[in-house]
């Protein structure tokens, strides 16, 4: 307990940086999300290295 009381300004601030901080974390969910999607569908494939382009190469 403070012994004197919050400025209304203060409460205004954290009030906005509470909601900031919900809208970072749920975008941070939604790119989690959607990356955890793309890597376990069945037809998700690693892009070409350069090693497997040399590799590839050297076949033909």
């Amino acid at each position: 307990m403070s012994l004197r009381k919050e400025h209304e300004l203060h409460q205004r601030r954290k009030g906005r940086n509470v909601g900031v901080g919900v809208l970072l974390a749920s975008f941070v969910v939604l790119v989690l999300a959607l990356t955890i999607v793309k890597v376990t569908s069945a037809g998700f494939k690693f892009p070409n290295t350069s090693s497997d382009v040399q590799q590839t190469e050297g076949q033909n």
